[in-house]
């Protein structure tokens, strides 16, 4: 079959169309054809091979497993002996171990049967944004009616369905982008919007219940001052200038500034930079 693959950690040089043997299968496993698949900042993080600290988890000198790609749809090809939720001919999406190839697996319990309105495309672009928004307003920040929301980063995977998603569990939804996205993040619900080419809301004198953070522009102090005394603030900036933790030393010292002040909780819902699957089941 073909597939996109890498023999080394690099720019997107690396990557190389390349025939290769199906992949195998395990008992709990389903054998996907691909028909379409999402790119994730995870795949680029992978590709890169940063930060440094997630190496011993994907490969120290070349990825693990030489094909990129988590987010996946397409058609069960064939299932493992013990599979009972799924059977050839269905359509499904999920997370897959290499989708950027014709043929994918997946373990059985990483997989969902795709509505039948859902294109592939469409599909293809829930799994990792749509779940780490998903985890983050709904488990993490206990979102309900009434709370106010601030999505910083408004606009990208995980921000667009956040909006979605924060407005249909009742909260009130201020989002931050860019000028030419305000309309964007206007049309698929949120309440009030921030043009952050012409306003910080860190200095605007309001304050929210829940930020999500998908940026890290701001310092840890001024978010926590924009936090309501019980807030909670999810910092899912995924940056790379430090090679060796990405965003992870900033995790860090969030949660200690945190546990001294009066604001009170920070949340980590990173979009993975190591390929991992969020824990909740599509």
């Amino acid at each position: 079959m073909q597939a996109i693959v890498q023999d080394t950690y690099g720019t997107t040089a690396v990557l190389h169309a390349s025939d290769i043997e199906k992949p195998a299968m395990g008992e709990h496993d389903v054998l996907i054809r691909v028909r379409a698949a999402g790119v994730n900042i995870a795949d680029w993080a992978i590709m890169s091979g940063l930060p440094y600290i997630a190496r011993p988890v994907y490969g120290f000198r070349r990825p693990k497993n030489s094909v990129r790609g988590t987010d996946v749809a397409g058609t069960v090809e064939a299932v493992g002996a013990a599979v009972t939720c799924f059977k050839p001919g269905d359509e499904v999406f999920g997370w897959a171990n290499g989708s950027y190839a014709e043929y994918s697996v997946a373990t059985e319990d990483s997989l969902a049967l795709k509505p039948a309105r859902l294109s592939f495309e469409a599909a293809a672009a829930v799994p990792m944004a749509g779940l780490v928004a998903l985890q983050a307003l709904r488990d993490h920040a206990n979102v309900g009616p009434g709370t106010t929301v601030l999505i910083n980063g408004a606009s990208g995977g995980i921000g667009t369905f956040a909006i979605q998603i924060a407005k249909a569990l009742g909260a009130e939804v201020t989002a931050v982008t860019s000028t030419r996205n305000l309309e964007l993040v206007r049309s698929i619900g949120a309440d009030h919007v921030i043009d952050y080419t012409t306003e910080d809301f860190t200095q605007a004198g309001r304050q929210y219940d829940v930020i999500l953070d998908n940026v890290s522009n701001h310092s840890l102090g001024d978010l926590r001052h924009v936090l309501t005394p019980t807030g909670t603030l999810i910092p899912n900036g995924g940056r790379f200038d430090n090679r060796w933790l990405a965003s992870g030393g900033r995790i860090v010292r969030a949660a200690v500034l945190f546990q001294f002040s009066s604001a009170s909780e920070v949340r980590s819902e990173v979009e993975d930079p190591n390929g991992m699957r969020p824990t909740s089941r599509l």
